[in-house]
């Protein structure tokens, strides 16, 4: 939903093998991905062991203009767009991350949250650690640069560190001569691989690949480590625990409806959920319309099942972006209005199913509905395709905690009211397998149940958050 809640980070990198110029496909890749986060992006990337970044504020567009991409040499590289879940929105945050140490120069692209980031971070600090940053990323970085000194390679210092670390993350370390891939053990980042010819393309999500035309070979296993170098390229799979609990909220919202996460696509999710919608809460009204653009594809599922025709019933105004002032309290109405304007003549008398992925505090969608009438609907029928959200995300996706949770302080009839909607119905939460084919519960939906994978460790988080 517009104005809830946000994307999450996307990584992506290169390994050349060819000659080619990677520049100008590490700027289409992050450009793929730029719906992961539209705070910051960043590329490091490797010209015969020298290790040159940039990165700044800003929309992959406005950071890298002609002139920055054509500067940029280099046969290996990482990059990052990033929307805040640890640390603040600074400059200082932004990725990759690039570490001089006493073996050279890493740099790290990093999705996802330590759980046990500040447990970690104190102990790192007592033994005399100092840290630039207010991210869990950087404790990563620094880890790993301290493994690469007691270790015989840097993928064996990234072995060391997963010993470590606990949380969801995706992980592309890039050192002078090799890229390295690692997925968390439990699987809640999405990561793939692909291949141009002999090199080889990492990506948050497969439609970066299909950006720069690369192959898709397969997803980066939970636990797995990839390591590429001029030899190839092998896999460590030493914390591979055979299991997965990829985020379902991946498949709600987050990922491109072109991507395929884990093998599934996540456009026939969207699609699922809407007809799963349609049968657990069917209501007798005259057109669907989906809230853009999260919403736009379960509309059509919705539409499909329940026989009805789907219309476009918003206009969402594509030039605003990250500069958006933030409006005070009393402008939020307006804000929503610049974001999104209802188009009259389709809903001018009609009974209007109104598709969006979720309801975080209520108070967009709120608007949404009100806007709605005034444009002419005369009943409004909220339909959210995911379950309510009751639970906070500790592994890298922005769901805030219970006390700012609309469905952690009212019922789903008083939220109804607080809408001014004439029925709301959620998406069950049973139903989840449902969207991906799924039988045997392997992703996670802490957010929606409460119960947390890994019940096995303790969660902290970095007191600076979003």
């Amino acid at each position: 939903m517009i104005g809830s809640r946000h994307e999450e980070c996307g990584v992506f990198g290169i390994f050349d093998r060819e000659g080619r110029k990677i520049a100008p496909l590490m700027y289409y890749g992050l450009f793929a991905l730029q719906h992961r986060g539209q705070e910051s992006c960043g590329i490091a990337i490797n010209n015969d062991g020298w290790i040159r970044c940039r990165k700044n504020m800003g929309l992959v567009s406005e950071v890298f203009t002609h002139d920055v991409i054509d500067s940029l040499e280099g046969t290996i590289a990482i990059g990052h767009v990033r929307y805040s879940t640890t640390g603040a929105s600074v400059l200082a945050n932004t990725q990759p991350l690039v570490t001089q140490y006493v073996k050279g120069t890493l740099s790290l692209a990093h999705n996802g949250n330590l759980t046990n980031a500040i447990t970690l971070r104190k102990a790192l600090e007592e033994e005399g650690a100092f840290f630039q940053t207010t991210v869990d990323s950087e404790i990563v970085a620094y880890l790993v640069a301290r493994e690469r000194t007691r270790t015989p390679s840097v993928e064996a210092a990234v072995e060391k560190t997963m010993e470590r670390i606990q949380g969801g993350y995706a992980l592309l370390v890039m050192s002078p001569k090799k890229l390295i891939a690692a997925r968390d053990p439990y699987g809640f980042k999405p990561l793939c691989m692909g291949r141009i010819g002999k090199s080889y393309v990492f990506a948050s999500e497969t439609c970066a690949l299909d950006a720069v035309g690369a192959k898709f070979e397969r997803d980066v296993e939970p636990g797995e480590i990839i390591v590429c170098d001029d030899e190839g390229i092998r896999s460590i799979r030493t914390h591979c625990r055979g299991i997965c609990k990829m985020c379902i909220f991946e498949y709600i919202y987050f990922a491109r409806p072109d991507s395929y996460i884990d093998g599934k696509s996540v456009y026939e999710a969207r699609l699922q959920a809407g007809r799963l919608l349609a049968r657990q809460h069917p209501v007798d009204a005259d057109v669907v319309i989906g809230v853009p653009e999260s919403g736009l594809d379960a509309a059509s599922g919705f539409g499909e099942e329940a026989g009805l025709p789907v219309v476009r019933g918003f206009m969402k105004n594509t030039y605003v972006g990250r500069t958006f002032i933030k409006p005070a309290q009393d402008q939020r109405q307006e804000a929503v209005r610049i974001k999104l304007n209802p188009v009259s003549s389709a809903v001018r008398g009609k009974r209007v199913v109104l598709i969006d992925d979720s309801i975080v505090r209520g108070t967009t969608m709120a608007n949404i509905v009100r806007m709605l009438r005034e444009a002419g609907a005369t009943e409004v029928h909220v339909r959210i395709s995911s379950p309510p959200f009751i639970s906070p995300c500790y592994y890298g996706t922005d769901v805030p905690s219970c006390d700012l949770l609309i469905a952690c302080q009212h019922t789903i009839p008083e939220i109804c009211e607080i809408l001014g909607a004439d029925s709301l119905g959620y998406l069950e939460v049973d139903s989840l397998g449902q969207l991906i084919g799924d039988t045997d519960h392997s992703f996670c939906d802490a957010c929606f149940t409460g119960v947390y994978p890994n019940v096995d460790t303790g969660i902290d988080m970095m007191e600076e958050t979003k």
